[in-house]
């Protein structure tokens, strides 16, 4: 562990990253309170799909310690949440998990944000109705839930990556979840939404 601590304006630059995000149409991201117990600084996402086929949401919080955490092994964390409805046929699949935290790994690496430290867990949830509630199909969930520590360079001790990186990867996560045609890196898009505004005290 580094014995020279970051400064806490990187966490402003971080921010001036995160806000610079803009989600495909079908996506709405709205920023929410943070937690305030994980970490000096932090900031928080949330995204919904905009849908009447899939239900799918999730949730991405970046973590700032200044002064670095030898478990994380440097001074930002992303801790990231995603959810989507899914069919009988997918629920019952039984590589689901497998292909569930692919779609973690092949979004770092799509959008090339680096990471350390990376992992989570894959869960899938299925419920059956009965009695008079029988007809209705059998549905469920996916939930992945996953953390990683963005990579920092030895020498400044700043992330090598644009945070907004790792906020795109969050968003192709829920996107692959819910089915979503993937946009290619690079296209651009129409912001359909404006998170609340925020100030740092």
């Amino acid at each position: 562990m580094r014995t020279v601590p970051a400064s806490a304006d990187q966490f402003t630059d971080a921010l001036a990253q995160v806000t610079s995000v803009i989600a495909r149409p079908e996506i709405i991201i709205e920023e929410v309170p943070a937690p305030s117990r994980l970490a000096p600084l932090a900031v928080a996402l949330t995204a919904e799909l905009d849908s009447d086929d899939v239900e799918a949401s999730g949730r991405f919080v970046l973590l700032h310690d200044p002064d670095g955490v030898s478990e994380w092994e440097g001074t930002f964390r992303a801790v990231v949440f995603a959810r989507a409805e899914l069919d009988a046929d997918m629920l019952a699949d039984p590589i689901l998990h497998d292909v569930g935290w692919s779609w973690v790994t092949d979004s770092l690496k799509m959008r090339d944000a680096h990471a350390i430290q990376l992992g989570g867990t894959v869960t899938r949830t299925a419920g059956r109705s009965f009695g008079s509630l029988a007809d209705r199909p059998a549905d469920g969930f996916v939930e992945v839930r996953a953390s990683w520590t963005p990579v920092e360079d030895e020498i400044t001790h700043r992330p090598i990556d644009s945070m907004a990186q790792h906020i795109e990867a969050w968003l192709d996560l829920l996107a692959n979840l819910a089915g979503l045609t993937p946009i290619p890196v690079g296209v651009s898009q129409v912001r359909t939404s404006r998170r609340k505004d925020r100030t740092l005290s």
